[in-house]
């Protein structure tokens, strides 16, 4: 008997994001994740609306071709979602630009807030901006957030409708189970991910490396990430730490991949956070992790059980917690096993990206229907 079967064709998106995959930080790493991971035949590509931040060329001229690029779209293929990628400051500024062309041309649009305190962000601008960001996220198909704090900040700061709001905590590929062979006698070795800086809490870590306790226990520690990079090398010089403490830079993904492998405790002390990529990388790899519960850590974390928290801005406090696992064998692993399991559970690339993928489906109009025989 014939039979109606729902076909869904393939997605095309465009990600608008600063740097696009390769210089786009936290979320260029997300996205690059998402490309990689696409299935079913959807296309997902990136436009860059910044550039690469010691690039020569000005970003309005980025911000140009890629509105250029959506109108384009617009015209051409008229079921392109558009996933705008938005956090504070000047973010900000080139997606009011972008949301307005894309509002102009009636395209569907996503976006995607990613930011430490976007609250603080708005609450700092005078009232027209203000009034122009509400417009933005008003606009705007649909809204992403990586937690419930910017879930809230937005429905109760910025009265948008909490059923237009999706939570999509960030996610990352499995790398795999975790081999530790050949590794009993070499120091312990700890690893930071992200922009060196105060708001990573990069000048606490260095601070508790150079404490007592941790100086007389067998550690080495790499904190990869761009920034002030010198600065902190000569500072890491400046606590006697530059034997033990290695700062490469910003590193790709095969480079953190192999840097986590080779690790046994991830370590981020942010003062504010979204949803860290670092602290995800390391649950995939099954690292103990110690951080700190701030944007949506808590939300999936809980502390002795899945990561150690740490108090905001206390290098002492983060001594003894980095000490108290240095010590103590069994218990790095027994947190980095129930970290993985929740990364499995929860926070695998394969469900977000199916996730996403029925999100953006569902801003498309219906399609005709494909028959067949059965």
């Amino acid at each position: 008997m014939p039979v109606t079967a729902i076909s869904s064709p393939p997605l095309r998106v465009r990600h608008y994001l600063p740097g696009g995959r390769e210089n786009g930080g936290g979320i260029g790493r997300l996205v690059g994740y998402i490309l990689d991971a696409q299935q079913g035949g959807d296309q997902h590509s990136v436009i860059d609306t910044r550039g690469p931040r010691w690039s020569p060329l000005p970003s309005g001229y980025m911000l140009s071709k890629a509105v250029l690029s959506l109108m384009r779209d617009q015209a051409m293929a008229r079921d392109t979602v558009h996933h705008i990628h938005v956090a504070g400051r000047g973010s900000t500024a080139r997606k009011l630009v972008l949301t307005a062309a894309a509002r102009a041309v009636g395209a569907r649009h996503v976006l995607h807030l990613h930011d430490y305190d976007y609250r603080a962000d708005f609450l700092s601008r005078p009232p027209q901006q203000q009034a122009a960001v509400r417009q933005m996220f008003y606009g705007a198909d649909r809204v992403i957030v990586l937690g419930r704090r910017d879930r809230d900040t937005l429905s109760d700061l910025l009265d948008l409708d909490p059923a237009r709001i999706s939570v999509l905590y960030n996610c990352v590929p499995d790398p795999g189970p975790r081999c530790a062979a050949g590794r009993a006698d070499a120091p312990l070795h700890l690893i930071f991910l992200g922009q060196l800086g105060p708001r990573k809490g990069t000048p606490d870590l260095l601070d508790a490396l150079a404490t007592p306790g941790m100086a007389s226990r067998d550690w080495t520690a790499t904190l990869a990430g761009d920034g002030p990079v010198e600065a902190f090398r000569a500072r890491a010089a400046e606590l006697g730490l530059a034997a033990r403490v290695a700062m490469p830079g910003w590193l790709s993904e095969p480079d953190v991949r192999r840097l986590c492998a080779a690790a046994d405790i991830l370590v981020l002390p942010s003062h504010a956070e979204g949803f860290a990529m670092a602290v995800l990388e390391g649950m995939a790899q099954g690292l103990a992790v110690v951080t700190t519960a701030v944007g949506a850590h808590d939300e999936i974390l809980a502390h002795g059980q899945s990561c150690i928290f740490v108090p905001v801005g206390d290098p002492a406090a983060l001594a003894g917690a980095l000490a108290r696992l240095v010590d103590d064998a069994p218990e790095r692993a027994r947190l980095g096993a129930a970290a993985r399991r929740l990364f499995l559970e929860r926070l695998e690339i394969g469900g977000y990206v199916r996730d996403l993928a029925a999100l953006h489906r569902g801003l498309l109009p219906a399609k005709s229907l494909k028959t067949g025989a059965a």
